[in-house]
């Protein structure tokens, strides 16, 4: 399975996490975030951080790309008190959008670059893998969280195991 397949299965993945932990809660903290906190975060990312930085490096020459500051973000938008199925609603379509925009990049276009705040140079090839291991990361935490919040939750072995990952395939497309 290519990286963006791999992308591609993270809202279903999402909606059956969050279908499977009671209202009660998904405003419950355990390790640094709530699940409604990661879930906001994912889609908040997907469209002002991942997306803005592929259609800008596609569409300019070394743009600057500015950081994501996701723990502002987080308390700037209350997060706690926003709906999960909202966010699932946002994040779905925005990860379809990147996954389109990745998908139509033409092969010598790839080694475009730009300067990402607190990161440097970075290239349109590099940014699937980026995002592939950003979603990991949140993986391993939410199964973490499930761990603790609803031991007994069925996706626990399966989360873990994503967050694991294998060898990524360096071609997007």
């Amino acid at each position: 399975m290519d990286v963006l397949e791999r992308l591609s299965l993270m809202p279903a993945l999402l909606a059956e996490v969050v279908a499977g932990v009671p209202e009660s809660l998904v405003r419950v903290r355990s390790g640094p975030f709530a699940l409604v906190e990661q879930v906001w975060h994912l889609a908040d990312l997907e469209r002002e951080g991942f997306g803005e930085r592929i259609r800008r490096l596609i569409a300019e020459d070394d743009p600057f790309l500015p950081d994501f500051d996701g723990d502002r973000v987080a308390r700037e938008r209350e997060y706690l008190r926003l709906d999960p199925g909202e966010a699932l609603a946002a994040f779905s379509p925005a990860r379809a959008e990147t996954i389109r925009l990745l998908r139509s990049v033409p092969d010598g276009s790839w080694s475009r670059c730009g300067q990402q705040e607190g990161v440097g140079r970075v290239a349109l090839s590099d940014l699937p893998g980026r995002i592939l291991d950003h979603d990991r990361a949140h993986l391993a935490e939410i199964a973490d969280l499930l761990a603790d919040l609803v031991p007994a939750h069925l996706l626990i072995p399966r989360l873990r195991a994503l967050a694991a990952g294998g060898p990524r395939s360096s071609k997007a497309a």
